[in-house]
């Protein structure tokens, strides 16, 4: 995801030291029984490490003990998975990261970790819209002109994205399929490059999180929006129809971020944590720094994530394997 304005790292100090004198808590058998650990899969800074710190702050006073958030970015989220799913599982270590390390990144190597085994689903947070948008070198059509043109030009047009194997490329691999249409991808080895490349025209079309920075080139015409990848049209392109709306709901994809924690932690702490988190996500606040970051929270059941955590596993090793995609 893009950069964001971080969350005042001053400000979670100070909750954290304004419950410097606890209770008996650290003598009591019940959870939680010391300071929660939230690993985070990203750096400091970002928009992911942004929501976990705001979500670490209003956890540490809702469950009157610190939650510390420990940024552990690195192989694509992989890594901070990895040190979740060796952690005790008592429910005082959790991951926030996005749903890619779970359901995609198994299909393309092999990890340190069982995804399907290792890992307990806790909480759905949000999702960030997945933008589709033309470069100068696409000067006019919608998404369905651009279809059309793929197939009477095969491989004519080219599509970027952050990289093979990416959610980007799993988005282009399906619409390929399900259009039946021939577009060349082009991999960038991640999102910076990528937009600068975009604005000179060094392609058609590209896939992108759907952030300010890319949403101000829009605005100012630098880049035209086609399509996005959300569950609903984004209140900042309301004239941008969804891949689902355009006839590719298999495509329509947003990258999903949730919390998870070690397999065998009891039901009734993923259970409580997953009601809190969820009492967060309604706060307006909260709320509206999603919506700042171009994110839409999205809060769930223990269950129902749990089956979008399974039912996103399937899918992406379908076009995975469809498509034959190896990671860089």
């Amino acid at each position: 995801m893009t950069q964001a304005h971080g969350l005042s790292r001053r400000a979670g100090l100070a909750t954290i030291m304004g419950s410097a004198v606890w209770p008996s808590w650290a003598q009591s058998p019940s959870w939680p029984a010391k300071p929660i650990k939230l690993i985070v899969a990203y750096p400091p800074g970002g928009v992911s490490d942004t929501v976990a710190r705001a979500l670490a702050e209003q956890l540490t006073t809702r469950l009157g003990v610190p939650v510390l958030v420990d940024n552990r970015a690195g192989a694509g989220g992989s890594l901070a998975v990895n040190v979740l799913a060796k952690s005790a599982p008592d429910g005082h270590t959790l991951v926030f990261t996005a749903l890619s390390p779970l359901t995609l990144s198994p299909h393309l190597g092999s990890l340190p970790y069982d995804a399907t085994k290792d890992l307990t689903p806790v909480a759905s947070v949000m999702y960030s819209p997945v933008l589709i948008a033309a470069t100068p070198a696409l000067a006019q059509g919608d998404f369905k002109a651009l279809l059309t043109r793929a197939k009477q030009q095969p491989d004519a047009l080219r599509w970027a994205t952050s990289g093979s194997g990416s959610l980007g490329h799993l988005m282009l691999e399906n619409i390929r399929s399900s259009a039946q249409v021939h577009i060349t991808h082009v991999p960038y080895k991640g999102g910076g490059q990528q937009i600068t490349d975009a604005l000179s025209g060094q392609f058609e079309v590209l896939s992108t999180n759907a952030s300010g920075v890319v949403l101000q080139h829009i605005k100012e015409g630098r880049l035209r929006a086609l399509a996005v990848g959300a569950a609903a049209r984004l209140d900042a392109l309301p004239g941008v129809p969804t891949l689902a709306e355009l006839g590719l709901a298999s495509a329509n994809f947003s990258s999903r971020f949730g919390i998870f924690a070690p397999a065998g932690v009891p039901s009734a702490i993923v259970e409580k944590l997953n009601a809190q988190i969820n009492a967060v996500l309604a706060l307006p606040a909260l709320r509206e720094r999603l919506l700042a970051a171009e994110c839409v929270a999205a809060p769930a059941s223990v269950a129902d994530f749990a089956k979008a955590v399974s039912s996103e596993y399937r899918h992406m090793g379908s076009i995975v394997r469809e498509a034959k995609i190896q990671a860089d």
